[in-house]
Parts: C-alpha cells; structure tokens; sequence
C-alpha cells in the first residue's frame, strides 16, 4: 500500500501545478506517493494511507460539478479516520468553497491536516509552489 494517494482536478492547470509542487514535497520526505488527475480515471482511494484532494473553486465558490464532485462524493464515504489534506486555487471570492470543504471532511470524521486547506490565488508564483512544496513535505510528517 502507498503512503499517499494525492487526487486532483484541474480546468486551468492552476490546481494541477499545486499537486505536482505537492509530489516534490511527498518526495523530498521520502514518502511512497501517487499523483492521480481524476480527468484520467482516478481509482479507489481506499488503498492509501493518507489522502490528499486538490479542486479549484468554481462558479459560486463549489467543488467542480462534473467530474470531481460525484469523485469526491464516492471518496467520501472512505475517509473515516484517515489523515486528509486538501488544496486549491481560486480566483475570485473568499475561500468559501474552501471552507464548506473542509466541514465536510471533519464531519466525516476524518482527520483535516492544519485544519484547513492550502489555497492559491490565481496561478501559483514561485512562493506559492515553494508553500506547496512544504505543504507536501510536512503532510509527510503528519
């Protein structure tokens, strides 16, 4: 079984360069982990130890409709329990759909690293991919 299984969607390539600065993290730690683009068939998030989830907010500040929430919504059901990360961009509003996020996974009872998501305004620069990286790394640990 892997250590980690990080699941993401992206429509603008933001959300998929965060999970790619993510992975250098999870490697840098020396962790076993799988970088999974739902867009391509993600799989069964049941054979990790920890999960990490990447969707941007889109339209009134919601997880995307068409393929990552009915993927998020089955994953659901399987993360009890378990050490969870979440992170994403926006580019508008507030964070929202950050925030409604994170309360789903604690009322699952999973267990939310720092308690709240990464999240990125706009395209990651230098300093959010470096953010990322350590995000990565220090979900290792956790």
């Amino acid at each position: 079984m892997k250590s980690v299984g990080v699941f993401y969607w992206s429509g603008s390539g933001n959300t998929e360069k965060m999970a790619e600065a993510i992975g250098e993290g999870l490697k840098k730690a020396g962790v076993e982990f799988d970088l999974c683009n739902i867009t391509n068939g993600a799989g069964d998030v049941n054979g990790y130890e920890k999960l990490m989830f990447g969707c941007p907010s889109m339209g009134m500040e919601v997880l995307e409709e068409a393929e990552f929430e009915p993927f998020f919504e089955e994953a659901e059901k399987s993360i009890s329990g378990k050490k969870v990360a979440l992170f994403g961009s926006y580019g508008w509003g507030d964070g929202e759909w950050m925030r409604n996020w994170q309360d789903r996974v604690s009322d699952q009872g999973a267990d939310l690293f720092n308690g709240e998501g990464l999240v990125v305004n706009e395209t990651p620069d230098d300093d959010a991919v470096e953010e990322c990286i350590g995000f990565g790394e220090s979900f290792a640990k956790f």
